[in-house]
């Protein structure tokens, strides 16, 4: 490891080869770990269970053998944990840098049409002195399972807002569709979406009042006056139903292209009601939600069905990104209040999910114990293309 020669064989394009185009920021004097050979041992140990600086060094060190024989190194004394965190703390720009440019090669291997974004906040980076923490806003990818870009946000979450736009510039939109929830909703990001020649679906809310309003209004169900009939509507409806995790859900979208000449919203072609009906199996305890949208879709470019389903993959980034980070690699647990190596440490996390979902894995949790047991499939994961 203190040579500045790589022995072992990796391949062009892989996450490793990634790695060795990271500019290290350290002074040469005194520097003992190479910085792509370091970041490989963090991306070894997170594939192989660990989360945290300390179960990171301490797998590194379990396996020391194993690492000299398999990384062809001499020096058998591995990096301390605060080694793991101190390259995490000064590298966070590079870092991003570099695997954003492998993830967005990961991406460009396979077809995807839908981009959602969303914002975390890393609970652990919450103290008395900062109760915001950090906060990032994410472009995930919910057909390939990647998260492509993440940008901070400053101060307020209602600054999602200032930074959405500064996420979308860097993205390639032509033929997409950008989803979002409330905080996204505004007709300057729809502008910018549809004159990068994309397309938008917002989840309407108070933040845009009025909008909401004549679309509730627009859906909710007219009594016909003593000798008229209701006037006619262009109404469609699209129904599901699934049942699994425990409860059993019933969702219907009705669509209607009526309010595109009255609401002052550009480039609107459709406005939505979603209804979701949930019974628990367990409870039998029933929860009901409504949700309004809009979006620059025809009704021949998405039909009702289409925008069930389109609407459904927004909850991708929940379920495939968010409740993976926070319950399988503990990241809301892992306290880290430096937010530089905490915004490191989700990079690293995005990093993960992305490659265990790259060879086929849907449970990340198992694929980890495996990875445990077989740390050579992990370097060959890292390794090769």
């Amino acid at each position: 490891m203190e040579s500045s020669t790589t022995l072992f064989s990796y391949e062009e394009g892989s996450l490793y080869d990634y790695l060795q185009q990271m500019q290290d920021t350290r002074k040469r004097r005194g520097v003992r770990y190479l910085l792509p050979m370091v970041l490989l041992l963090i991306v070894l140990a997170k594939l192989c269970g660990e989360d945290s600086p300390f179960g990171i060094a301490d797998w590194v060190k379990n396996r020391s053998e194993w690492l000299c024989k398999a990384l062809s190194l001499s020096y058998s004394r591995f990096p301390h944990h605060s080694t793991y965190r101190r390259i995490m703390e000064t590298h966070e720009d590079e870092l991003d840098r570099v695997t954003t440019a492998f993830l967005a090669q990961l991406a460009e291997k396979k077809p995807y049409q839908i981009i959602v974004i969303d914002g975390k906040t890393l609970r652990g980076t919450i103290t008395a002195d900062d109760p915001f923490g950090v906060h990032l806003l994410t472009a995930f990818l919910p057909e390939v399972g990647i998260a492509l870009k993440h940008l901070p946000v400053e101060k307020e979450k209602e600054n999602e807002i200032v930074i959405a736009p500064q996420l979308l510039a860097d993205l390639d939109l032509q033929g997409k569709i950008v989803l979002g929830d409330a905080m996204q909703t505004h007709r300057a990001l729809s502008r910018q979406v549809v004159d990068t020649q994309g397309h938008f679906i917002w989840i309407v809310k108070d933040n845009q009042k009025l909008t909401r309003q004549a679309i509730e209004r627009l859906f909710a169900p007219e009594k016909p006056k003593p000798g008229q009939g209701c006037p006619p509507m262009d109404f469609q409806t699209a129904k599901s139903f699934d049942a699994n995790h425990g409860r059993a859900e019933n969702r219907a979208i009705t669509v209607s292209s009526m309010l595109n000449d009255y609401i002052d919203w550009p480039y609107v072609q459709q406005v939505f009601k979603l209804e979701r009906h949930f019974v628990h199996s367990s409870t039998g305890k029933v929860h009901q939600e409504t949700q309004y949208g809009i979006t620059s879709l025809k009704i021949a470019e998405a039909n009702p069905e289409k925008m069930l389903a389109l609407v459904r993959s927004a909850w991708g980034i929940e379920n495939q990104l968010h409740f993976r980070r926070d319950v399988t690699f503990h990241e809301d647990r892992t306290r880290m209040t430096r937010k530089p190596m905490a915004r490191s440490m989700a990079v690293i996390n995005n990093l993960i999910i992305a490659l265990l979902t790259k060879q086929g894995s849907t449970n990340h949790a198992q694929a980890r114990r495996l990875f445990c047991a077989k740390p050579a499939l992990a370097l060959d994961l890292a390794c090769r293309l």
